[in-house]
């Protein structure tokens, strides 16, 4: 058994994204806890994401993260170590930790994050801010740019930032992200269909009808629970009706993204408008995500293939390269 081993590590709010150096591979598994009874933990992982929604009253699933950050301090230790045993078996004298973390943290929300890294076999814990991981990974040159702004649109929130010479200089978090816009398809659907259905359900239809650009007429046929009787029931879902769940709060980070614009100085702005902006991030999946913002920002977005891996490509290139190991703390 190796003496030590080295793991990147993103704690998304609904994902976690580990990558084991000595493995050279990226693990996924849902960011969820089972708990029953307010104590006894059932399962953790992709295991509590199979009882998500289904689960007795007695059974409480949840996500221990909350827009992008710790909630539940016990509860995302205990998911993150066991995560990390299955992805390697544990070193004998612990692990190095590279942990994503937001750039506009506190003290007390690092010394959170320090907390449920280091674990009971006290690994060393080394900080890296999701943004200068996206800028890695994006392919951004850290020390050479005067200007560049990531947008990362993840599971709950979203996170816009301006990095320059080396470091991120402006950071914000929007509450709005993928589990917003399932709930207002959840909505949209209840209300025009009488049909009530499960978030998960929802983000199929984000995924397969969600088109922000050509009006395409499409539908889907979905099972769920009538409002009047109570009893399942099909429906036959159009295009149309995700479309209208979803542009508000698309067009809202939009207007957000332009906002922020306006905070940068001059000269970086006109560096971030030339170069034009990054996006990233899980929920950049939706069909022309890209078209509709440049259409209500009016500046060029260029999209990444990454989507919700973006961040840990980005540590992973940081673990593997000495000369990038500057932006780990």
């Amino acid at each position: 058994m190796p003496i030590h081993k080295t793991f990147g590590v993103d704690l998304g709010t609904s994902t976690i994204k580990i990558y084991s150096a000595q493995k050279d591979t990226i693990t996924k598994e849902k960011n969820m806890i089972a708990i029953r009874n307010g104590e006894q933990v059932l399962a953790v992982g992709d295991d509590a994401y199979e009882m998500y929604e289904k689960a007795p009253s007695n059974i409480y699933v949840e996500s221990p993260m909350s827009f992008g950050k710790i909630a539940n301090i016990n509860h995302t230790e205990i998911v993150l170590q066991t995560l990390l045993q299955r992805a390697e078996h544990a070193s004998l004298l612990g692990n190095t930790l590279f942990l994503t973390v937001p750039a506009d943290m506190s003290e007390i929300e690092k010394r959170a994050y320090y907390t449920i890294a280091s674990g009971s076999r006290k690994n060393n814990v080394r900080m890296v801010e999701k943004s200068i991981a996206d800028a890695i990974a994006l392919g951004i040159p850290l020390n050479h740019t005067k200007g560049s702004m990531v947008v990362n649109i993840g599971a709950q929130s979203t996170e816009i930032s301006v990095v320059a010479e080396g470091r991120v200089i402006l950071s914000k978090i929007v509450e709005i992200g993928g589990k917003q816009l399932n709930e207002s398809i959840c909505n949209t659907v209840r209300r025009k269909y009488n049909l009530h259905i499960g978030t998960r359900t929802a983000k199929r239809l984000k995924l397969s009808l969600g088109y922000l650009g050509l009006d395409k007429k499409e539908a889907r046929k979905i099972v769920g629970i009538d409002s009047l009787s109570g009893l399942p029931r099909e429906g036959v879902i159009s295009s149309r009706a995700v479309h209208e769940a979803i542009t508000d709060l698309i067009r809202t980070v939009g207007e957000e993204i332009k906002f922020f614009l306006e905070r940068t100085p001059p000269q970086i702005y006109h560096s971030i408008i030339e170069e034009g902006i990054y996006l990233t991030g899980g929920t950049t999946r939706i069909p022309d995500i890209e078209w509709y913002l440049r259409r209500v920002t009016g500046y060029k977005i260029h999209l990444s293939g990454l989507y919700d891996l973006c961040t840990i490509c980005g540590v992973k290139e940081i673990i593997n390269s000495r000369s990038l190991q500057k932006w780990a703390k």
